[in-house]
């Protein structure tokens, strides 16, 4: 039998307004080569000046994922030429990284795991090679370099994965952790967030790591675990057959489901690192860090086990709810307000989030504001209205109608009826246009009391309340059951 074992890094575009070394804009989907400069271009004589926006987004994540903080890094240049990297070489971290040494605990479904995670660069990004036409003599590639010198943390995971899953599982807690912080939006398909997975397979039980491939710019959780599946499932077919795994950097090939040889795999000292001469080291004070650490919001673990543990809502909903630190505010102000956690979760897992995913929009988009719904969830507890017509009726028009639960209710006429005297007659006229059911019923046929309540909700459209409905139609059927005998 054979294992994966997986690492993976992930490169994080940071949310600064400006590039790591100048002051070009950073804003996304603008004209090509719009907003560079000489230094992000790599002209003669320009000179990089640290952006300290981005060392304190780094200094966050840090903190985050409890990884040790070095008081004193060094930027280095690794050397190669691409096309789309205009001075020849890019401004990382690589002998004195930024932070060494943290972790993530992520959820396998039946425990808990810790992560490590090895290492945290600074580093500037490359610009964007654009191919037009056919990988033929006719293709025609343009540069755009509003991209080189996007400030990018550079995030190198341990070894320490064992499936598909639990990748997908680290990607994703990773990304909630950057949104929380404000530092990077997550963004896969605009590339602001990106992940390179390195695998290697080996004998379960054997500690000593087969030959890694590394898969190349995987741009959504989906491509993520088919791309690891497919190249574990290559790997150990090669091992059965005695053939040898080559070092090699593959690409995800989506339209044929599977991993394609890119290159030979550079070894690091191909790069040529050395420290950049134009940049002094970066040196951190102790009081910067309490500073930062003091503008940390709660984090997701924390939030989920707050949720369970202050609202009593189950594990699973938390997990969802906190997923988004927008959602989860939603969540939160729904449940003070109404003073009922349970409904607000439910109504958010089951009808909200349902409308975000029809309507392709996120919870900052969606028409109803909390006070609002919590105040919808205050009319069904008070028996105001009925919980089938608040989601049949009311809900649907305050999305669309932009108005308020109370004015709708009034506006239609959907009050809960609440009169015993005026429900009691409904019930005794269903029964007399329904002789044979209630027959059924004085008979033993219990199940016929069901058909009574339907009917009596449908006289009332669904206004009457259905536990008055209840209570009294089971002491007129009961009483006149006990006549009978």
């Amino acid at each position: 039998m054979y294992e994966p074992v997986i690492g993976l890094e992930i490169h994080a575009q940071l949310l600064t307004k400006t590039k790591l070394f100048c002051g070009c804009s950073t804003q996304y989907g603008k004209p090509p080569n719009s907003q560079t400069c000489p230094v992000c271009l790599g002209l003669p004589g320009a000179l990089p000046v640290l952006n300290e926006e981005a060392v304190v987004m780094a200094i966050k994540l840090a903190l985050a994922i409890k990884i040790n903080i070095h008081l004193c890094s060094v930027f280095s240049r690794k050397n190669y030429f691409y096309p789309d990297l205009p001075k020849g070489y890019q401004i990382t971290q690589y002998h004195s990284p930024f932070a060494t040494e943290g972790y993530l605990k992520i959820d396998t479904g039946t425990a808990q795991k810790v992560i490590g995670i090895e290492r945290i660069n600074l580093e500037e990004d490359a610009g964007k090679s654009i191919h037009d036409g056919m990988l033929d003599s006719s293709q025609k590639t343009y540069l755009d370099f509003n991209r080189s010198g996007v400030p990018l943390l550079e995030i190198v995971g341990k070894p320490e994965i064992s499936s598909p899953a639990e990748a997908v599982e680290f990607l994703q807690l990773l990304r909630t952790l950057l949104q929380y912080l404000e530092i990077c939006d997550g963004n896969m398909e605009e590339g602001s967030l990106r992940c390179d997975a390195n695998l290697s397979v080996r004998e379960k039980g054997n500690q000593k790591m087969g030959v890694k491939t590394e898969i190349k710019n995987l741009n959504s959780f989906r491509f993520l675990h088919k791309a690891l599946e497919y190249e574990a499932e290559r790997q150990i077919d090669l091992l059965r057959k005695g053939q040898p795994i080559l070092q090699k950097t593959r690409l995800w090939d989506s339209s044929q489901n599977k991993t394609l040889p890119m290159r030979s795999k550079e070894e690091a000292h191909d790069y040529r690192y050395f420290p950049d001469p134009d940049l002094p080291p970066l040196v951190i004070s102790q009081e910067l860090i309490h500073r930062v650490r003091a503008t940390l919001p709660e984090l997701p673990q924390e939030k989920v086990e707050r949720f369970t543990r202050q609202y009593g809502i189950p594990l699973y909903d938390a997990k969802i709810l906190a997923s988004s630190r927008d959602l989860a505010d939603y969540f939160e102000q729904i449940a003070l307000a109404s003073g009922n956690p349970k409904q607000a979760s439910n109504w958010i897992m089951r009808d909200v989030l349902q409308y975000l995913k029809e309507a392709n929009i996120q919870i900052k988009q969606f028409p109803i504001p909390p006070k609002n719904l919590a105040e919808l969830i205050s009319l069904i507890e008070k028996k105001e209205i009925t919980l089938s017509l608040a989601k049949e009726k009311v809900f649907p028009q305050m999305m669309q109608k932009k108005k308020e639960a109370p004015q709708i209710i009034k506006e239609e006429g959907l009050s809960q009826i609440r009169d015993e005297g005026k429900i009691r007659e409904v019930i005794l006229e269903v029964i007399e246009k329904n002789p044979k059911p209630f027959q059924q019923y004085q008979q033993g046929k219990v199940k016929t009391f069901g058909f009574f309540v339907g009917q009596v909700m449908k006289e009332t459209r669904g206004h009457a309340d259905p536990q008055l409905v209840h209570k009294i139609l089971k002491e007129i059927l009961d009483s006149s059951k006990n006549k009978m005998r």
